[in-house]
């Protein structure tokens, strides 16, 4: 198995991302949604993914599937940033992860209507469309900072937004896409230097995590840690060690534990 297979299956599976005739669901709440198109992906992901390696595991995004007790477990986000998909927005992608042991091994991102392919394996660097990528050299208060207020658990607004309103008073401005794995690879490839989310599940995560480290960059969670790749986490991430201990500084000015 080599990412080049890994690759081939997302494109593949990219092809049920169709621009019409999907359905919509909510999941809980309204800003939740899962469409048809999330399902066809992943059951196509899990299908070939199994047949070029039989004995893995799947941590998935839809039909709480959750299936780890392996050496080797795929973490997929089918669609990442399905509101934005259900519009018709170009800001979604397709998350693929290899984990292995316990650390990602392989990440796989592609967005389709950008038609742009992230990847990364661990110690072999990361590209987007076959080039290498690394992260800006920018400082802090140059930095452009991706965030989000907590969409699916809007409780933790108010503190959401002390921390944005404080990062970005001290940096260049503010990006919101609606795609946590689409904002991470951007970062991974100097188009932004500074990331912070309250929340994400895994499969919003884990592959670009690879793709930022193997690019030079840096994330972790509120502990200073690699973020969980088994349960929700605060992610922040950055293009230095230094701009990733800034943001984690603000971070801690206002709150000491994750709140769920």
């Amino acid at each position: 198995m080599n990412v080049c297979s890994v690759i081939s299956i997302v494109r593949e599976a990219a092809k049920l991302m169709v621009r019409e005739g999907f359905s919509v669901e909510e999941k809980g709440t309204i800003e939740n949604i899962v469409t048809s198109s999330d399902l066809a992906v992943q059951h196509f992901l899990m299908e070939n993914l199994s047949s070029i390696l039989p004995d893995c595991g799947f941590l998935c995004e839809e039909e709480d599937l959750s299936d780890t007790f392996h050496k080797q477990v795929w973490i997929i986000d089918p669609i990442d940033g399905t509101a934005n998909y259900a519009r018709g927005d170009e800001n979604c992608c397709i998350s693929v992860a290899l984990i292995e042991n316990g650390y990602p091994k392989l990440g796989v991102v592609y967005s389709p209507w950008r038609d742009q392919m992230w990847w990364a394996e661990r110690g072999r660097g990361a590209f987007c469309d076959g080039n290498s990528i690394v992260v800006s050299e920018r400082q802090f208060e140059q930095g452009l900072f991706f965030t989000a207020m907590s969409t699916y658990r809007k409780e933790f607004a108010q503190t959401c937004s002390r921390i944005i309103y404080d990062v970005y008073m001290q940096s260049n401005d503010v990006r919101r896409l609606g795609s946590a794995a689409l904002e991470l690879c951007l970062l991974a490839e100097g188009k932004a230097e500074l990331y912070f989310e309250m929340r994400l599940m895994p499969w919003d995560y884990a592959a670009a995590s690879l793709i930022i480290q193997e690019a030079g960059g840096f994330i972790c969670g509120l502990d200073g840690e690699m973020p969980s790749l088994s349960k929700p986490s605060l992610v922040l991430a950055a293009n230095s060690r230094e701009n990733l201990r800034r943001i984690l500084d603000v971070v801690h000015k206002y709150m000491k534990n994750l709140p769920y």
